[in-house]
């Protein structure tokens, strides 16, 4: 596989990763009639996009952003430090309901479209 190949490969998972954070967000703001303007949808997932950051880079992600074990990694730290983040650092409740829609929803996105492709893979093969 060459430089190129892998930069994309890494570039596009990290995207989806981001861009299921934003989905999240954006979704939950509209089910509570918050509205989704950028500035909100960002401010709302910065907690749960630094926490990825820091997830992809505890797991090492940009090496095998596979499904097992890196899905589950940067799905677990994402939850656990986003929720902790946004309520300890941005001073944001963590009602039980939130804390189990967000691990279901996070955990659904961010592994879903990993196992997604190594099905598509799985089965090209």
């Amino acid at each position: 596989m060459t430089t190129k190949t892998n930069s994309r490969k890494v570039a596009t998972a990290f995207g989806l990763d981001v861009s299921s954070v934003l989905l999240f967000v954006a979704v939950g703001r509209r089910n509570h009639n918050e509205g989704n303007t950028i500035a909100g949808v960002v401010d709302v997932a910065l907690p749960f996009l630094i926490a990825l950051i820091v997830a992809w880079t505890t797991s090492q992600a940009w090496r095998k952003p596979s499904v097992l074990p890196t899905g589950i990694i940067v799905w677990l730290i994402t939850v656990v430090l986003g929720l902790l983040l946004r309520n300890l650092v941005f001073d944001r409740g963590i009602a039980l309901p939130f804390v189990i829609v967000a691990t279901l929803t996070l955990g659904f996105l961010l592994v879903g479209w990993r196992a997604i492709f190594r099905l598509i893979r799985f089965r090209r093969s």
